[in-house]
């Protein structure tokens, strides 16, 4: 490589480094305190009050969950129905801090296995798997949508396809990050 390569290429690389720089700060994953990530739909967005025909209560987060949400760069919530634990995430942009549940879990403690792709009754594909901690036994499955619940969406199962879609291609203004949590009985299958 010549001296000229190099000097165009760290040029170039001066030019770019602090607009990344600012982008990843604007992210919140950097530079950022979590009072100042807080992002102010969060407090006000309208939630939704069913899923798949069952009323959803909203549950309070836990101080993991709120420390969390702090740094999310949209908005986070726990519901029950009754039976299963749904978490949603709601973004408006491709981010990094939307990762797979499996992750989540793992980070908690639990063994994760089995990780499969499903079709459920709808017809919506999901990426499942089975958590276990203890004598604890969770089916997990997981879907990244435009719509919250539509069957004639392909949608996501898979964190990091949807984020470079989302990057680059810009398909959507804002996406669904649906996770439900079912408890298994001893010896039931996933």
């Amino acid at each position: 490589m010549n001296v000229r390569n190099f000097f165009v290429g760290a040029c170039l690389a001066a030019a770019v480094l602090p607009s990344l720089g600012a982008r990843f700060a604007a992210s919140g994953a950097v530079g950022r305190t979590p009072a100042a990530a807080v992002d102010p739909r969060s407090v006000s967005f309208e939630w939704p009050t069913h899923f798949r025909g069952q009323p959803l209560t909203q549950l309070p987060p836990t101080d993991l969950e709120a420390r969390f949400a702090a740094r999310f760069p949209g908005a986070v919530a726990r519901f029950s129905n009754g039976e299963q634990l749904l978490i949603l995430r709601h973004v408006r942009r491709a981010t990094r801090l939307l990762h797979p549940a499996s992750d989540c879990f793992r980070g908690a403690g639990y063994a994760v296995s089995g990780e499969h792709a499903a079709i459920d009754a709808q017809g919506l594909r999901w990426r499942c798997f089975v958590a276990a901690r203890g004598d604890e036994r969770l089916r997990v499955c997981e879907r990244i949508g435009e719509r919250l619940d539509d069957a004639n969406e392909a949608g996501w199962t898979d964190v990091s396809a949807w984020f470079w879609q989302a990057q680059f291609r810009r398909t959507a203004s804002a996406w669904w990050a649906v996770t439900v949590v079912t408890p298994l009985a001893q010896g039931e299958d996933a």
